[in-house]
C-alpha cells in the first residue's frame, strides 16, 4: 500500500503540474498576479484528495526524500512484477476478491481517506505490476454486491474477457440487482 501511494502520488504530482490555469485545466478568476493565478487555480480546481496526493508526491520526489521513498517504492514494484511473472509461468489467470469488504452505501466513509485507501488493497498489486485486471459481480452479501477480479498476464486481455464472459454466462448475476429487484 505504502509503495503504491508513493508511486501514484509522485506520478500525480509530476503530471498535474501542467494544470496551471494558463495552458491546461480550470482557471481561477479575479487573480492579482501570476503567482496568485497558480495558487488560486490549483486551490479551487483540485479536490482535497488530489491535493493530498500532490503534496505526498512532491515530498517523495524531493531531493532529501527521493532515495528513502520513491526509489524504495520503485524497487518494491519491481519485486512485485517479478513475483507475478513467476505465477504466470504456470497459470493463465488469477482469481481474487476485488475488495476486502462488500460495497458500502454511496457517500459512506467518503470523509475517511484511510478506509478509502484500504478498499484498494486488493487491486493495487495489479496496478503496480502493470497487469490487466477485470472486476465482475461474484454475488451478493447482505444485499450488497461482492466483487471478484480476474488478473491476467501482460497483453492477455483476451483471456480476461473470455473468463469474465464465461463466469457471467454461468452465473447470470448480471440479471440480479442489490436487494433482489429486477
Amino acid at each position: 500500500m505504502a509503495a503504491y501511494y508513493i508511486l501514484a502520488s509522485a506520478e500525480a504530482s509530476s503530471n498535474l503540474q501542467r494544470f496551471d490555469g494558463i495552458r491546461y485545466g480550470f482557471r481561477a478568476e479575479n487573480v492579482k498576479n501570476l503567482d496568485d493565478l497558480y495558487v488560486q487555480t490549483r486551490s479551487q480546481g483540485f479536490g482535497d484528495e488530489v491535493k493530498r496526493r500532490i503534496m505526498l508526491g512532491t515530498y517523495s520526489l524531493s531531493a532529501g526524500s527521493y532515495d528513502a521513498f520513491f526509489k524504495k517504492a520503485a524497487q518494491i514494484r519491481t519485486l512485485m512484477i517479478n513475483d507475478f511473472k513467476k505465477v504466470f509461468a504456470d497459470y493463465d489467470l488469477i482469481v481474487a476478491p476485488t475488495a476486502p469488504n462488500v460495497a458500502y452505501d454511496f457517500g459512506e466513509n467518503s470523509d475517511d481517506p484511510e478506509i478509502t485507501y484500504m478498499n484498494d488493497v486488493l487491486t493495487i498489486p495489479v496496478n503496480m505490476a502493470g497487469l490487466p485486471g477485470m472486476s465482475v459481480n461474484a454475488g451478493f452479501a447482505n444485499d450488497l454486491p461482492v466483487g471478484m477480479q480476474f488478473i491476467g498476464d501482460q497483453f492477455q486481455e483476451a483471456k480476461l474477457y473470455q473468463a469474465g464472459y464465461a463466469f457471467e454466462q454461468a452465473t447470470k448475476l448480471y440479471e440480479k440487482t442489490p436487494g433482489g429487484a429486477k
